[in-house]
């Protein structure tokens, strides 16, 4: 192969390359501008969003090239898109363990995206102690030429499992050797630990809320309430609707 060939073929390979990682870009902007209307609608609406903050990321080329070689697949860019998932990554984090299932439906009712699988580590956490949701979605990327469905694997967790997961990955980064059982065993129980805070906080929350909506049903039962000469008069609601039509 001649030398000209040989500048077409490394031109024509970065190109498909840059066009492969360029869709995985455009699909976490998608679905980072989704999020992002969900968490303003609630703050506006309801003065509260169940969505903390997000971050998103991109496997690196070498990183996928690695993880193909370890799964002795072919190297190719159809055989990358078909057997690596998690390209394209969004990590979202809630305050709460029921934030996140309320978070991941309301997901799941977007019409244009295709969730592909759900694995529920929270419910039925890894053995190490590691918990989270995990959604496999398609997303739409609309490009000059065509439609691309790209595949973002959304992670879901609370602040406190989002803590042990990112000091479980710094200890551990780049440790080849077998783990030691006894710190195999101190981080799961520090895992259970970070769950019983999420519970008791998921409580405390679910508490303060029953106490606001009591104290609004108080407020409403006060409007239909009058006083003459002190004595206490209940008004009736039909009364109530008439006066105000």
């Amino acid at each position: 192969m001649n030398t000209s060939n040989q500048i077409e073929n490394f031109k024509q390979l970065k190109y498909e390359l840059t066009r492969f990682m360029m869709i995985y870009k455009f699909a976490l902007e998608e679905i980072e501008t989704k999020i992002e209307i969900l968490k303003q609608e609630f703050q506006m609406l309801h003065d509260y969003s169940p969505i903390e903050h997000t971050k998103s990321r991109i496997k690196s080329p070498e990183s996928i090239m690695n993880k193909m070689l370890r799964k002795n697949s072919e190297l190719s860019l159809p055989a990358v898109r078909s057997s690596i998932k998690d390209i394209a990554g969004l990590r979202i984090t809630c305050s709460f363990i029921s934030d996140i299932y309320h978070v991941s439906e309301m997901l799941q009712k977007q019409d244009d995206l295709k969730v592909l699988q759900i694995k529920d580590y929270i419910k039925n956490p890894k053995p190490n102690g590691y918990q989270s949701l995990h959604l496999l979605v398609e997303v739409p990327v609309f490009l000059s030429d065509c439609t691309e469905m790209v595949c973002v694997e959304v992670q879901i967790r609370t602040i406190a499992m989002d803590f042990w997961a990112s000091l479980e990955h710094k200890i551990f980064y780049k440790y080849s050797q077998s783990v030691p059982e006894h710190l195999t065993r101190e981080l799961k129980n520090a895992a259970l630990k970070a769950n019983e805070l999420d519970l008791q906080m998921e409580r405390l929350h679910r508490e303060i809320k029953e106490i606001k909506d009591a104290q609004a049903d108080e407020e409403v039962l006060e409007f239909q309430r009058i006083m003459i000469n002190n004595q206490q008069f209940n008004l009736p609601a039909n009364f109530m609707k008439l006066l105000g039509e």
